[in-house]
């Protein structure tokens, strides 16, 4: 009898581990995207066509689906978000579809813990909103599901799935500027440096508004940092701008004798460029 135990306690170990590890079917991936200062994340798996009718068939139309394959789509977010008028507090959703040919239903969902779609299990009152976008033909095939980012500025993204020759592309904006406008005001407030003044005024001529306050700092930073072919450089921008370009060609001379002395080729075309352009509108 103990040989017999001792023997089934062998078969039971070797049959443990002798367990194979497949590679999946659909490969796990993830995709994190910086927009303005929030971040987002997206872990989901990649189904591949093979030679299959994707939607109606693989994925039928009308019924929810995972947005992926096995796990839920997971869609993370370090700020609020808004979604097409929807607002989106941080933290981690499900993202599920109901794809229909004329227009699609995304689910941004709170439960996470369901196994893919959660099937009977899925409760719409979880449901953080939902949202109708128009899917798009695309003339590049995409044998594997993906998703991706694109047209990223400070306050915008959009997030788009593509699959075999459909495209989804759902906008999401984020609120970068009054966070902007706090921590410059906090930096101002405290021990500003040249490079504080700098960055602000960087940042407002990014965002094309308070070119009046932007040219002050500029003038602050280069009082407190000396000339740099960069503060001259976007001291030129400004100036432009505001449509004085005999101050901007100014600015830009001296940012092109700097840029000349420190072998910053890019800066030097930069500057040349901008010159002709601004002498033409003197004229």
């Amino acid at each position: 009898m103990k040989k017999q135990i001792t023997f089934l306690f062998l078969f039971l170990g070797v049959f443990a581990f002798s367990q194979i590890t497949h590679p999946k079917a659909s490969s796990f991936a993830k995709v994190e995207q910086e927009v303005g200062l929030s971040r987002i994340m997206i872990e989901y798996s990649r189904p591949a066509t093979r030679g299959r009718t994707v939607f109606g068939e693989l994925v039928p139309y009308g019924r929810i689906w995972r947005v992926g394959a096995n796990e839920s789509t997971k869609f993370s977010c370090t700020d609020e978000l808004k979604i097409l008028g929807n607002v989106l507090p941080k933290g981690t959703y499900a993202l599920y579809a109901f794809p229909e040919e004329e227009e699609w239903e995304i689910v941004f969902h709170k439960n996470t813990s369901h196994w893919g779609d959660g099937r009977a299990a899925y409760n719409p009152e979880e449901d953080a909103f939902r949202i109708k976008v128009k899917p798009e033909t695309s003339e590049d095939f995409q044998e594997n599901f993906l998703i991706f980012f694109n047209s990223i500025t400070h306050n915008s993204i959009n997030m788009v799935w593509q699959w075999v020759n459909t495209k989804i592309s759902i906008p999401i904006q984020v609120d970068t500027d009054s966070k902007m406008r706090r921590e410059i005001e906090l930096q101002l407030e405290e021990n500003p440096t040249a490079q504080t003044y700098y960055e602000a005024a960087r940042y407002l001529q990014e965002q094309g508004n308070d070119y009046e306050i932007a040219l002050g700092y500029l003038d602050k930073a280069i009082e407190l940092g000396g000339d740099t072919y960069y503060f001259h450089r976007v001291k030129s921008q400004v100036e432009a701008t505001l449509g004085d370009y005999e101050s901007a060609i100014q600015s830009a001379e001296k940012s092109l004798a700097l840029a000349e002395k420190e072998e910053k080729d890019e800066f030097v075309r930069m500057n040349q460029k901008n010159i002709i352009l601004w002498k033409t509108k003197l004229k």
